[in-house]
């Protein structure tokens, strides 16, 4: 059944709207396939052809850009052949910190300045924020990437939500999170008759609002229904750089110490110290991997006042020391 689309002033009287997917290396398919084809059923749905697309990036010398998972995709365009009037979105990925290279940050400057909608989708805000499109902005990035977003662009307002639109910026956080900033987008433009439409034909029962964040709650996480412990980890979550000690978690939740112990171990088979130690190691990793910082830097952004000892702790955990692990990034980056 098709929805009538209700167009709103803001249409341009001259045709369909033409979205620009920017391919950057590894770009992951999910977040690029399901911003595409929201446009597709709106079209479908609405009996017009409401909108246009096509592909383009730093392709090789075959035109084609890889995705994360692989596969090849033809570019349609060179990236100095977009519209004043076109909206750009980013399709990021793994490995983000490849895909801002020289040229890429150069064109968004530029393209920045005749003042089109750009985004990002999954990791891509990544990119906009270093070509400096985020300065002074609210964005999002997916989940795993917020440590190190937020050590390098201090100056953007990072949030949790599954999708920020700021102005003419807009960013994801990845996966399934560019749907609810498509709908959103097809509504504005044409009513919520046809997004709810189009979210139908998705089988798309929970759409997300910018109000929502991105990741699952920590009951859900932990697979634990446990109030005290679910404060207990939430706090540790957002003490990283300065451990609080179980003692003192233990007295925010009015428990003793040895209650506290016998929780975690009850549910999760560790002692809070360990628990506490694992999630400052996985910040360190991500840090490692994601940023420039150095080790030293990173150890003391994740609660290790001594590198001799950030570097057994992390040995013991993921058997390679920090300076290993980054070189062996560094290496599989260069390929």
């Amino acid at each position: 059944m098709r929805a009538e689309a209700k167009k709103t002033s803001g249409d341009p009287a001259s045709g369909p709207k033409r979205f620009v997917f920017v391919l950057l290396d590894n770009f992951t398919l999910l977040s690029f396939a399901s911003a595409l084809d929201c446009l597709r059923i709106a079209n479908r749905m609405s009996g017009e052809t409401l909108y246009e697309w096509v592909m383009s990036g730093e392709a090789d010398a075959e035109g084609t850009v890889s995705c994360s998972a692989g596969s090849r995709f033809k570019v349609d365009i060179d990236l100095d052949e977009l519209r004043r009037e076109d909206v750009v979105l980013l399709c990021g990925g793994a490995d983000i910190q490849k895909a801002a290279t020289k040229k890429m940050l150069n064109w968004l400057r530029r393209e920045a300045r005749r003042g089109p909608r750009i985004g990002g989708l999954c990791t891509a805000s990544y990119v906009m924020a270093k070509a400096g499109l985020l300065d002074g902005k609210r964005a999002t990035i997916h989940w795993e990437n917020h440590d190190s977003f937020i050590e390098e662009f201090d100056e953007v307002e990072l949030t949790k939500s599954v999708f920020v639109v700021d102005g003419n910026r807009m960013s994801t956080a990845g996966g399934t999170s560019s749907i609810d900033l498509m709908l959103k987008l097809i509504a504005d433009d044409h009513g919520e008759q046809l997004a709810n439409a189009v979210a139908d034909q998705m089988i798309y029962s929970s759409i997300r609002t910018d109000q929502d964040t991105q990741r699952l709650s920590v009951p859900t996480r932990i697979g634990v229904r446990h109030p005290k412990l679910s404060q207990v980890i939430q706090m540790m979550e957002s003490n990283i750089e300065e451990p609080i000690s179980p003692a003192i978690l233990a007295k925010e939740v009015a428990m003793s110490t040895r209650q506290l112990e016998r929780l975690f171990r009850r549910y999760l088979n560790r002692s809070p110290k360990r628990y506490y130690m694992e999630l400052r190691l996985q910040k360190a990793r991500n840090l490692l991997m994601q940023t420039d910082m150095t080790v030293i830097n990173v150890a003391l952004a994740c609660g290790f006042a001594s590198p001799s000892h950030f570097s057994k702790c992390y040995r013991s955990h993921y058997d390679t020391t920090p300076y290993r692990e980054r070189g062996s990034h560094a290496a599989r980056l260069s390929v």
